[in-house]
């Protein structure tokens, strides 16, 4: 069974329409970010490592459709600013946005739905489009260079058993993603809790 469906993968991978695919689906994560566009990159990066898949090239395309993705939920963002106004996520990114400004969308790249609520935020708030394409571009291409590294040196160290290497790239980037979830959590638990000046004094005798 696990043969089947390596040779399943193995025939995507050697096909020329895989470049089409990677730049649609990372497109499509810019706005709905059900779409599995980080798995698919990291997986044809596992691939290049044996030379079926073209490293440089999945990273090119991962990073255009990301960029191309991301100012499509900009605009969208921009056309419907009222009804996003209330969204939690909406709240949070506008929040991020206002204390970090620009930065916030490469560091938003990184965290699960985070990036789409960070840049429909830009586009709602009218951040403007020239500071937006700029932070964009190192998001994006930053992402896919990340993917991509990780996919290649998964598929590396198993060389001759893609399978386990493209499970090693998964569990790295999963991994990361809880790690920066781990760490954002305990910032904001830390930025409510209230500090030793702000208790009130002991006015028992």
């Amino acid at each position: 069974m696990s043969h089947a469906i390596l040779d399943l993968v193995q025939q995507v991978m050697s096909s020329p329409w895989l470049y089409v695919a990677l730049f649609a689906l990372a497109l499509l994560d810019g706005f709905f970010p059900i779409v599995p566009a980080e798995t698919s990159v990291i997986t044809a990066a596992v691939f290049a490592a044996s030379g079926q898949t073209n490293l440089a090239l999945v990273i090119v395309v991962a990073a255009l459709g990301a960029f191309v993705g991301d100012h499509v939920s900009y605009l969208i963002g921009n056309k419907s600013a009222r009804r996003l106004r209330d969204k939690k996520a909406f709240v949070w990114a506008r929040g991020a946005l206002a204390e970090r400004g620009g930065m916030v969308l490469i560091v938003a790249r990184y965290i699960p739905g985070g990036r789409t609520a960070t840049t429909l935020t830009m586009g709602a708030v009218g951040h403007p489009l020239r500071s937006f394409t700029f932070f964009d571009a190192i998001a994006a291409s930053s992402w896919a260079v990340y993917s991509g590294l990780i996919g290649f040196f998964g598929g590396m160290a198993f060389e001759n058993d893609p399978i386990k290497g493209l499970l090693l790239g998964l569990g790295i980037a999963l991994s990361i993603t809880g790690l920066v979830e781990l760490v954002r959590w305990v910032r904001k638990r830390r930025a409510t809790q209230p500090s030793p000046e702000r208790l009130p004094a002991d006015t028992s005798v």
